[in-house]
């Protein structure tokens, strides 16, 4: 394999990980159905759970204590929200090529939720 091939091969899967983060940070950013919790709400479920745990079966115990944890994990993503101006950024730096060697089109990209705004910066439209 020549050092050319080694390099374009290396690009390819720097390229493809700047897409997948984008991607997957843009599906767990994704609003979900109904009303959203609040941290507030969240508090609040979880004292509920607590008084719940000290009068419960063994089963019930268990179903509350999943979903206490459940709680809990939800609450530290809300502090950890994902940045999503960083892999934009770069997503937009090498979407296009990526699009290009992989037959990928703006409708499949529109399709999955990147807005049409973010491909017009990567240079990806309707008509490549």
């Amino acid at each position: 394999m020549s050092e050319d091939h080694k390099e374009a091969l290396a690009v390819g899967r720097a390229e493809g990980r700047s897409v997948r983060a984008y991607l997957e940070a843009l599906e767990s950013s994704k609003p979900k159905r109904g009303r959203k919790r609040t941290r507030e709400s969240i508090a609040a479920k979880l004292e509920r759970i607590e008084s719940e745990l000290d009068t419960a079966d063994a089963l019930k115990r268990l179903q509350l204590t999943q979903e206490q944890l459940d709680l809990v994990q939800e609450l530290e993503s809300m502090d950890s929200g994902v940045d999503l101006s960083e892999l934009e950024a770069e997503f937009i730096r090498v979407a296009k090529g990526y699009a290009e060697r992989k037959g990928i089109t703006y409708a499949a990209f529109r399709q999955i939720g990147v807005s049409a705004a973010v491909l017009k910066k990567a240079g990806i439209s309707r008509a490549s």
